[in-house]
């Protein structure tokens, strides 16, 4: 195998991250290929109550275990297996079991908080940002939180104004400027494949 590449893909969520993710593992490979969603890397919130874990602010940086994540991107790049924890978005709460990870010659990151590491950057070889209008990802929020997660309209609608857009305007969206492609959510998965294929085709020559 090949010195594994690191892409990583970031973009307020809603954004369309997973749907270009996926269309780009298709792309590359799945032999050639592994997907990591960095969400399961929110920090384990066992040792508080049910009540101080709804509470908590997922929108920021912090919420993730960035000395785990750091760790084990590392260890992919360099071609090793890694454990990688499975997260559960309706406790809030780490499985207690964890996902053997295999390296492979591309590994694609993705997640709100991919470009706001200074250390996580420094070892991608490719950073994308996917673009989307806030009220745009606020109604597939609603869409997949009220199908998926069983949540209310309302209850989407409270946290997006409350922690969702003020930590996009803070964090995700500065952290584009760590972009070396910006790609549009609202593009179909041709375009944006386009988009990627161009700007591999012009690192190359440059």
């Amino acid at each position: 195998m090949n010195t594994p590449k690191l892409i990583l893909v970031a973009g307020i969520s809603g954004s369309g991250k997973s749907s270009f993710v996926q269309s780009l593992a298709e792309y590359i490979g799945s032999e050639q290929s592994i997907v990591l969603s960095l969400d399961n890397y929110y920090c384990d919130l066992s040792h508080l109550s049910d009540a101080e874990r709804n509470q908590r602010d997922f929108d920021q940086p912090d919420a993730w275990e960035k000395a785990r994540l750091l760790r084990d991107i590392s260890d992919l790049k360099q071609g090793k297996e890694i454990a990688m924890p499975i997260y559960n978005f309706d406790t809030h709460l780490r499985m207690p079991t964890c996902q053997r990870v295999q390296a492979a010659n591309y590994i694609i990151a993705e997640g709100i908080f991919a470009l706001c590491y200074e250390k996580l950057n420094e070892l991608a070889n490719i950073k994308i940002f996917v673009e989307i209008d806030e009220n745009i990802a606020l109604q597939r929020r609603i869409r997949r939180d009220t199908r998926e997660r069983g949540r209310s309209q309302e209850s989407v609608i409270e946290q997006f104004t409350t922690t969702v857009q003020p930590g996009n305007r803070r964090y995700i969206l500065p952290s584009s400027n760590q972009a070396d492609l910006i790609i549009p959510g609202h593009f179909s998965a041709t375009e944006q494949l386009t988009l990627f294929t161009e700007y591999q085709k012009d690192s190359h020559t440059s």
